[in-house]
């Protein structure tokens, strides 16, 4: 029996195309499919169902030291693009591995205070994540909670999301100052002695964070289970003449994969966390020879033995190959060097001439409508280089793909919150 999330009812009645991810029923798409699902949060805004991922919160006087020692991110400096350490009111994206330096999971941390932290991981990975920390704390002070399917989470996420949010938040204004990429306001425990600045205008206290997994600028909306239905459809009535649309998986995964981030456990998971575009969640030192720290996993990581890389691809049209067929990666001479990890289309964007445009990019040209490019990640056996051709090859079809740096241009996460409300 697949768990559900507390709305899953309503993305039943809503005619939601249900498939099962992370041991939960989840929606895939809904009767405006996956293509205006993706163009709305490149445009407008999309509103997602995220309460299938996992929160534990780690409290305590030794819950600082546990998670410095378990989790990938220097926790004492590094932060902001200085030397400070992870403040209050912020996050940091980073992995957990094991001592050999493969993948536990990814995680976001967030220091709601001084001796309380909240760890969010994916779905079905909190007894985990939450186990690996226990076997770890090793007579600290801390305290350990899993708070699977007792937190529920909405994400919206696209250009519209602040004027969205705006109408449901009590004093707008003063949540939307200062909120910076990677920080959060409020909390979503009215029982908590935590500061509770943040609430909805019926009084629903949440947590609301500058975080998403779609590249584009949005939200993240942590509140308690029991409040869930009636937040959801909240925000989606306020914000359906703004162009916010509910959206399934599909999109979430054609939208992350064109804003290079990774699926945990498909393009990051059982082997070593190294050559691969996500090496910001370890702690290297200013000229990446070393770390700033020592962490579970680190020693492995300092000389990899017969590590893969691990690359971004995009293709020249919309076409993709089926991973689960596999799909083997081979070089220009037919040399199989490697799989596909993730292969998916992004239908915000398109080639002009030699150039990658995003239906959202400000200079796009005259006219342009993109029909979207197959994009996704590899991993192969040797290192290869941004301009590389490759193909990818499934039981029906073959692809030819270039190795890239980057995929979908012009991504608006980043964005200082002053030129999006």
């Amino acid at each position: 029996m697949h768990k559900k999330t507390p709305l899953n009812e309503w993305h039943v009645r809503s005619g939601a195309q249900m498939g099962v991810f992370g041991g939960y029923a989840m929606p895939l798409w809904y009767p405006s499919g996956a293509k205006h699902e993706h163009l709305s949060v490149l445009l407008n805004a999309g509103l997602f169902d995220t309460s299938h991922m996992s929160s534990i919160a780690v409290s305590g006087t030794g819950a600082f030291d546990l998670l410095q020692w378990c989790f990938s991110k220097n926790l004492s400096a590094g932060m902001g693009g200085g030397n400070a350490p992870l403040a209050p009111g912020r996050s940091v994206y980073g992995v957990f591995l094991d001592p050999n330096g493969h993948l536990i999971d990814d995680a976001v941390v967030f220091r709601l205070a001084q001796a309380d932290f909240l760890v969010v991981v994916n779905a079905g990975m909190g007894a985990a994540v939450a186990r690996h920390l226990t076997v770890n704390a090793a007579g600290r002070d801390v305290g350990i909670l899993d708070l699977t399917d007792r937190l529920g989470k909405i994400d919206v996420q696209g250009p519209q999301a602040a004027r969205v949010l705006g109408r449901v938040l009590k004093d707008p204004a003063a949540v939307f100052e200062k909120l910076s990429f990677f920080s959060f306001k409020g909390h979503f425990d009215p029982a908590s002695p935590l500061p509770r600045s943040v609430a909805l205008l019926d009084g629903t206290p949440i947590l609301l964070s500058r975080t998403g997994f779609t590249g584009e600028f949005g939200f993240e909306v942590f509140v308690q289970s029991a409040h869930l239905q009636r937040v959801w459809e909240m925000i989606l009535t306020m914000g359906r003449d703004l162009g916010l649309t509910p959206c399934g998986l599909a999109a979430r995964d054609s939208l992350r994969t064109g804003a290079v981030l990774p699926l945990s456990h498909q393009d990051i998971g059982a082997w070593p966390f190294a050559n691969n575009p996500w090496l910001i969640a370890l702690p290297y030192d200013a000229d990446r020879t070393g770390f700033t720290k020592n962490f579970i996993g680190a020693e492995a990581l300092r000389h990899p033995a017969d590590a893969e890389y691990t690359y971004p691809f995009v293709g020249s049209d919309p076409r993709k190959v089926a991973i689960e067929d596999p799909a083997v990666v081979l070089d220009l001479e037919a040399l199989a060097i490697g799989k596909a990890l993730t292969c998916t289309t992004d239908m915000g964007i398109g080639r002009h001439g030699d150039r990658i445009y995003s239906v959202a990019s400000p200079d796009k040209p005259a006219g342009f409508e993109p029909k979207g490019l197959g994009c996704g990640f590899v991993k192969v056996k040797r290192r290869l280089n941004p301009g590389d051709r490759i193909d990818i090859r499934d039981r029906r079809r073959s692809i030819r793909v270039t190795i890239a740096n980057d995929i979908r241009p012009d991504r608006t996460a980043r964005r200082p919150i002053t030129t999006m409300i």
